[in-house]
């Protein structure tokens, strides 16, 4: 490890405070599109960070959407609160705990959100419909949630009967598989050609007929979200089986696709923040993914809307406690994130000044934290004393990312359901 990356954190980073932020917002600029990471999907100050950054882009830059690491329905229910369509007499905990209710329920249905929900509805309270901001949610593993949402709106409403016909033969696919997902990727390989055809064209029809469905209350979004959802997860699982850099090219794939019918839906001038790991929003070709096929949100969203429209932050910490389960579905806990590596991105940061930091990178500077370096991911399945071979992700942090932001000390996330 180069003693000279050690010094351009020293001579680039600055202390992470109020005034840090009017920087980064400095930094940001025009950007339509800002895409804040982090670490792990268990860390409050994250959480809370995000939140401060995003309130500021909504207040002082007009943005009016945030789209996170989330399925749609969830956040659907979200959004309603927010603007206010409906949920009323209930608090941003019951939404955020009626509505992420599968696991990891953690993710969501938190303190650190829930306050900045409770700040969303305020914050819209008064504005202009087009003038709200939304929450939605851009991930696709709710295939069997996003089929009730459709046919449940199909079936209260028979003048889209047509619809409805065709939203049953696609779905009929799904039948015999209980609701578990998991069942329908062990059969896919039994499967004809004919339910990717069903699935297609039932978004396809949708799309069509956009026209005939009504704005009131997000009705004709919400219906084509959850058809592009059912097409897309069919894709996921149908891979899942298969390849798992396949699997995670079409979620990301599917997430870009998402971010595009949300911005097209509400306007050319609309901007949007993304909440998602440092994994989703990082671009992948700035790091060893890309020597596996893999791309990612990061990397697309630049392609798709250019590097002058896009801003993406990470997020690292040295050590702390953060929310996670040892293995998918089991009960979370709080667990211990040991001292990064020395060796690493987030161990150097720590050499270079034990405390909280932001560094911006431009042109200018880039080259100077360019080093292939390992860079810390957790997920919501963690296990602490295997993390040093498997956790490190080798990246060249000054591409990779706009800018990052360091804490030394992290803290868990506060969950509802404790």
């Amino acid at each position: 490890m180069s003693k000279r990356l050690v010094s351009a954190i020293q001579e680039h980073a600055f202390t992470l405070n109020d005034q840090a932020l009017d920087t980064v917002m400095d930094a940001i600029g025009d950007a339509r599109i800002v895409m804040l990471g982090e670490a792990t999907h268990g860390t409050s100050e994250f959480y809370k960070i995000r939140a401060a950054i995003s309130k500021r882009l909504i207040q002082e830059k007009g943005f009016t959407i945030i789209a996170v690491e989330g399925d749609w329905p969830s956040a659907q229910v979200v959004n309603r609160y927010v603007k206010e369509f409906d949920e009323k007499g209930k608090s941003a905990r019951q939404v955020l705990e009626q509505s992420f209710n599968r696991w990891p329920t953690w993710m969501w249905a938190n303190e650190e959100v829930g306050e900045l929900v409770e700040w969303l509805k305020r914050e819209n309270d008064g504005k202009d419909a087009a003038d709200k901001t939304g929450f939605y949610g851009i991930d696709m593993y709710s295939l069997y949630e996003s089929i009730d949402e459709l046919l449940r709106f199909l079936q209260e409403n028979p003048q889209f009967k047509a619809d409805l016909e065709l939203a049953k033969k696609a779905f009929s696919c799904f039948e015999p598989y209980n609701r578990m997902p998991e069942h329908y990727a062990l059969s896919t390989a039994h499967f004809t050609d004919e339910c990717i055809r069903e699935v297609t064209n039932l978004l396809t029809t949708i799309r069509s007929h956009e026209d005939l469905y009504s704005n009131e209350q997000e009705k004709d979004l919400n219906m084509t979200m959850n058809a592009l959802v059912a097409k897309n997860a069919e894709s996921y699982y149908r891979a899942m089986m298969q390849d798992d850099a396949i699997s995670w090219n079409i979620r990301d794939m599917h997430m870009v696709e998402a971010i595009g019918e949300i911005l097209n839906y509400h306007g050319d001038e609309t901007k949007i923040i993304i909440w998602e790991h440092n994994t989703h929003v990082g671009d992948a070709s700035e790091t060893t993914m890309a020597d596996h096929d893999m791309t990612n949100v990061g990397q697309l969203v630049r392609e798709k809307y250019g590097r002058t429209d896009t801003f993406a932050i990470g997020f690292g910490t040295y050590e702390g406690t953060v929310i996670a389960g040892e293995s998918w579905g089991e009960p979370y806990e709080v667990m211990d994130v040991p001292p990064a590596k020395f060796n690493s991105w987030e161990g150097q940061m720590h050499a270079a000044a034990a405390e909280d930091q932001v560094i911006l990178f431009t042109e200018e500077n880039r080259h100077l934290f360019n080093e292939w370096i390992g860079h810390r991911a957790i997920g919501v399945v963690y296990n602490p004393e295997f993390e040093a071979y498997g956790n490190y992700v080798s990246s060249r942090v000054g591409s990779r990312y706009d800018g990052f932001i360091f804490v030394d000390q992290t803290n868990a996330l506060k969950p509802f359901n404790k």
